[in-house]
């Protein structure tokens, strides 16, 4: 899920235009988890509109049943139901934010829908047919109550640092601890902080490897960057990591003659993550990483974690992201 670029559009949005989406004023209170949420959500008229990349069609969906879509697609339904609550939150959150960014004219990638189905661009979303088909009946009577329940439990209710919908990223595993947004993205946002992620143990891409051959390490590092001087007989001295970021990603490495991000290597081995490490022995060359994705935001195995440790929802999300409130979305016909 991206779209760290647009938290400067947003500021200047949100302060210049009225908001699209009105919340309330405090920060709610929640109950505890073995308690059914208190019935004081306001209900909401909002929709949304998603390019659906399969059809290549423009859809109209009301925000809750959006959600349960999202959630089954972006989230184990095996998770813990504090889970996907908070999963929950963080997609409502984040339809809600590109509402506000985006309005009517939608994204410049999907003009007319504010989202789209692709999960490297917005959020993933999977209709209960593709659902069915994905995962057979007796997936759907196991969990898609289970994920429809997560949703409803928390409906209307969303993440605001300022008063304002938050830009919620979140990834599969942390590795240990996240990133600041500006580590990794472009934007400085005061709510993406490097936090600890320490319950990841259950996730299946908390360290991997990745071993290629030297040939075929400077042969993609030559077809990537024109310039760069390799020695492949030398390629163990040829290869150093020079500055790490707070949360352990490779800020810098110089490879040969040039220096590089960890983004760069990254996108170009196609590593789980930026965290890694670089051994050279013989003819091949192995990264590993710890963690899966851009690592800022709530890390979705983290938070199964602190569920299974007995935290709430509403503490998952406020340890993920800093200084946010939960507020209740007020509906447009009550304006």
């Amino acid at each position: 899920m991206k779209g760290i670029f647009f938290g400067v559009i947003f500021f200047l949005v949100v302060t210049l235009v009225m908001p699209m989406i009105i919340v309330t004023s405090c920060d709610i209170s929640i109950p505890m988890k073995d308690k059914p949420v208190e019935k004081n959500v306001v209900e909401s008229d909002l929709t949304v509109t998603v390019y659906n990349h399969k059809t290549n069609k423009i859809m109209e969906l009301e925000l809750e049943r959006y959600l349960i879509g999202v959630v089954a697609a972006e989230t184990p339904a095996a998770f813990e139901m504090e889970a996907l609550k908070a999963q929950a939150v963080a997609a409502r959150t984040y339809a809600v934010w590109r509402k506000d960014v985006n309005q009517d004219a939608g994204h410049p990638q999907h003009p007319g829908a504010i989202l789209c189905t692709n999960h490297q661009h917005c959020q993933e979303w999977l209709s209960t047919e593709e659902l069915k088909e994905r995962h057979g009946n007796k997936w759907m009577k196991q969990y898609l109550p289970k994920i429809k329940e997560a949703v409803s439990s928390t409906k209307g209710i969303v993440m605001t640092y300022n008063m304002k919908p938050i830009e919620p990223l979140y990834h599969s595993t942390s590795g240990g601890i996240t990133e600041n947004s500006e580590d990794v993205f472009s934007s400085a946002l005061p709510y993406l902080r490097s936090v600890s992620s320490p319950y990841e143990e259950g996730s299946p891409v908390l360290v991997d490897t990745l071993t290629i051959s030297a040939r075929e390490f400077v042969s993609k590092m030559e077809s990537r960057h024109k310039d760069i001087q390799i020695n492949q007989r030398k390629l163990a001295s040829e290869i150093n990591i020079l500055e790490r970021t707070n949360g352990g990603s490779v800020k810098r490495v110089k490879v040969g003659n040039k220096e590089l991000s960890g983004r760069d290597i990254r996108e170009s081995f196609d590593l789980r993550s930026a965290n890694f490490t670089v051994d050279v022995k013989g003819n091949n060359v192995s990264f590993t990483t710890k963690g899966y994705g851009h690592r800022v935001g709530m890390s979705q195995w983290g938070a199964n974690g602190m569920a299974k440790e007995g935290k709430a929802f509403n503490e998952i999300l406020k340890h993920y992201y800093q200084g946010v409130s939960l507020n209740i979305l007020k509906s447009h016909k009550n304006r």
